[in-house]
């Protein structure tokens, strides 16, 4: 095998199909990266739970393939000068890469020994910009469970309704759901849970704004294709919350507040939380303002923010990270807060009354003053 490509558009290549090679596995072949040369070069990293493969152009003199180490590949190449960058091997898997006066020879391991990917028998597509679903994904990962000892919310389900995708995220305290239109859809209605893992690495590979990526839903897996790069990942079996009923639909009170102001607020408040105590912060809802205290063996702290509404003194504790993820995370400036009791969770919608997304934290309980 022999083939030249740009140092930059391989190092790139190598940085996305390393997201899916395996750390430590049985089978020495995936803890590399497959390297297929033919009319384009393909990089293939695969952990058995997910693969990504992406292709680039390169000149092609000597088709062939071969499996090089993830970490020493693209350490050699990402410290290369600018250039061209030759990658040869022999019968024997010994490899030489070179870029101007730059040369490695390393050992490589045999193709035959690299896994096949798992084939996506996909029954239906969907798609939307890559900008657009690498968006929704950040605004709603963050509440993804990494318990394992409920798998099926250690994913995210895709929801497809009349031409709209609903992503959900649980995690027994928090929800997380963000809506968007589908630029193409060919199923009418469908569920699938996928992998929290796979949905971070979709995050990655969603590079182009308003190019579209692929989703091909298959019974056992499913792909995402944007540009030249597919990632395949199983599917999560089980069943998921019935979210459409878990999120309370009436409220006792609704204040209107800056996301930005109260993100600052919960940050500095936080400050004397330790991270071995789970403190949690006492909101106080006050006329047209939050009052926001914890007390630790470090102190008191106490903050006010400004909220528009009256919350009639209703007071209701918050795991502090659970409540800035959520402001972090939130796609509008202003938020309205909707609350019931001291008990009940709290729903965070945007101030606009629009259903594009909607976050649910459930309270801490609070110890009397």
């Amino acid at each position: 095998m022999k083939f030249t490509c740009d140092r930059d558009v391989l190092s790139a290549a190598i940085v996305k199909a390393a997201r899916s090679c395996a750390q430590k596995s049985t089978i020495p072949a995936l803890e590399g990266i497959l390297v297929e040369a033919g009319n384009r070069v393909t990089l293939t990293g695969f952990d058995l739970k997910r693969g990504i493969y992406t292709t680039i152009d390169a000149n092609v003199p000597q088709p062939g393939s071969i499996v090089l180490p993830t970490r020493l590949f693209g350490e050699i190449v990402r410290r290369f000068p600018e250039g061209e960058v030759t990658v040869r091997t022999d019968s024997e898997f010994t490899t030489v890469i070179s870029c101007g006066k730059s040369e490695f020879k390393i050992i490589g391991l045999d193709p035959e020994d690299y896994p096949i990917l798992p084939d996506v028998d996909c029954r239906n597509n969907l798609s939307l910009p890559q900008g657009t679903l690498r968006e929704i994904i950040n605004e709603t990962l963050f509440a993804v469970s990494d318990n394992e000892a409920r798998p099926v919310y250690t994913g995210a389900l895709f929801d497809v309704e009349n031409d709209e995708l609903t992503l959900v995220a649980v995690d027994g305290y928090r929800l997380a759901l963000r809506r968007e239109s589908l630029e193409k859809c060919d199923m009418e209605s469908g569920r699938f849970i996928v992998p929290g893992y796979a949905l971070s690495d979709v995050e990655k590979i969603c590079t182009d704004e308003t190019e579209p990526v692929v989703i091909h839903v298959g019974e056992k897996h499913i792909s995402f294709t944007a540009g030249d790069t597919v990632l395949i990942s199983r599917r999560i079996d089980g069943e998921f919350l019935n979210y459409k009923n878990s999120i309370p639909r009436d409220f006792a009170v609704n204040v209107k507040v800056s996301r930005a102001e109260l993100a600052q607020v919960v940050d500095r408040v936080s400050l004397i939380i330790l991270d071995k105590i789970k403190s949690p912060l006492r909101f106080t809802f006050g006329q047209d303002h939050i009052r926001v205290v914890c007390s630790t063996s470090v102190g008191n702290a106490e903050d006010f923010c400004f909220a528009e509404g009256d919350g009639n003194g209703l007071e209701i504790g918050f795991n502090n990270r659970y409540m800035m993820d959520a402001l972090k995370n939130a796609p509008a400036d202003e938020l309205i807060l909707h609350l019931n009791t001291g008990s009940t969770p709290c729903v965070i919608t945007a101030s606009d009354d629009s259903d594009k997304f909607t976050y649910m934290i459930l309270p801490v309980r609070l110890r009397a003053d």
